[in-house]
This record gives structure tokens, sequence and C-alpha cells, in this order.
């Protein structure tokens, strides 16, 4: 969910984002078993296993709304960056992230870009091609959407738990990659509760999720703002 309210977007063009973005792109248009995992050992396939089974659990969900804190952590500043708000994930259309405080904002987010929606109403939009911002709207589809085994290509993945509480270690085992961010790591149970991303440098961004619930559809507003990004 990986990230993803005000200010990672106005990160998006950032190296290390920018780096977590293409690499995603690639896993996020496989699906998991497109993607081959050749464990090495047993300790690796048990890791395979319950990944699998979490993605499967996480798939199950066409939609998921849920409430968001995002805790920015940057070396340059005394102090953590923290937004609230709201979001909508639907795999087929994109994501809704409304940050409430400290200022409100509407971001909708989907394969040809991102829509700004300030306060007063007032649109923008950064298309597809800029910053790599499809890329990482596909890669938090993607593991929104449960695609996470598809990560393999990219990540070393070390997961530990059960589908109903479960966390997840992913380290990057491609040198460029692994130049920009450290680790991700995410945890959940039905669905996924909070994502930390580390860059390479230290700084972190983590997102904790709550009041996550499946939908079947969405509310008119929810569907206007998606008709007219």
């Amino acid at each position: 969910m990986a990230a993803m309210t005000h200010r990672f977007w106005r990160c998006v063009g950032c190296p290390m984002l920018a780096s977590l973005a293409a690499c995603a792109f690639v896993c996020a248009t496989a699906s998991p078993a497109a993607v081959a995992v050749q464990p090495a050992s047993s300790a690796a396939t048990a890791d395979a296993a319950l990944v699998a089974r979490i993605a499967a659990q996480l798939a199950g969900k066409a939609g998921v709304r849920a409430q968001f804190r995002q805790t920015q952590t940057l070396a340059a500043l005394s102090a953590p960056l923290v937004s609230t708000g709201t979001l909508v994930f639907v795999r087929d259309r994109g994501v809704i992230w409304h940050t409430q405080t400290p200022y409100r904002v509407t971001y909708v987010i989907g394969d040809q870009g991102v829509t700004k929606i300030d306060a007063s109403g007032t649109r923008s939009t950064r298309g597809a091609s800029s910053g790599g911002v499809a890329q990482v709207s596909k890669m938090m589809r993607a593991m929104l959407g449960g695609d996470l085994s598809a990560l393999y290509s990219q990540f070393d993945v070390a997961a530990d738990g059960t589908p109903a509480r479960w966390r997840l270690l992913l380290t990057p085992n491609q040198p460029q990659l692994a130049q920009a961010v450290k680790s991700l790591r995410m945890e959940g149970g039905a669905f996924l509760s909070s994502l930390e991303i580390t860059a390479a440098n230290g700084d972190t961004t983590r997102i904790d999720f709550s009041g996550s619930e499946a939908i079947d559809a969405l509310s008119s507003a929810e569907s206007a703002l998606f008709g007219a990004h």
C-alpha cells in the first residue's frame, strides 16, 4: 500500500523512488505465477510458501478502504513529517489518497498519472511520464493487490509469522536498486497494516494503515473522482 501521501508524491521524482518504481514496474506487470522462484534451502521454501499464501490472501480483495498515518524521517530534518488521512484502493482503477492533516489535499493516482485536488477544488495533473508516477502507482497497486511474489525478481524476501499475522522483509538483490533502497518492510494480516521504505541514506517513510475494509463498490463521490481523472 508501500507507499503515498502529499509528501511522498512530492518526492516521486527523487532517485530512491524512481529506482524503486522502475523495478516495481517490471514486477507489477507480471503475475505471481510468471516469476520463477527457486528456493535454495528448506527455510527459503517455507518463506516462499508463506509469501504465496499472503499474496493470495491480499489479492482476494478487489478494493480496500482504510485510514493511514505516514511518518517520514529525514536526516536533514530535526523532527519527523507526519500526515494522516484516508485512502481508497481499487485494483483496476487506482488509488485515491486524501490527506486530512496537516492540510487537506486529494490525489487520484492511476496508470495515466496523478491528479491533485487542493482544498479549494483546484485540479492539476502530472502525466505518467513525469517522475515515474505510473511506475510507482503500479508498484503500490501490485503490493496492495497481493502481487508480492513477483518482487522476487528484484528483492530477496524473508517472511515470518502466519497468514493471520505476517511480516515481510524485502532486500534489493540488484546493485543499482540497492544504491537507492536499503529495504522494504511490510506487516499485516488479512490486510496490509504497515509499509516502511528505508532509503540507502537511512531516510525512512513509514505508512500505518488502520480501519481497513474490503469494498465491492465505490461511493458516488469516489466514482466521480476516478471519472474526472
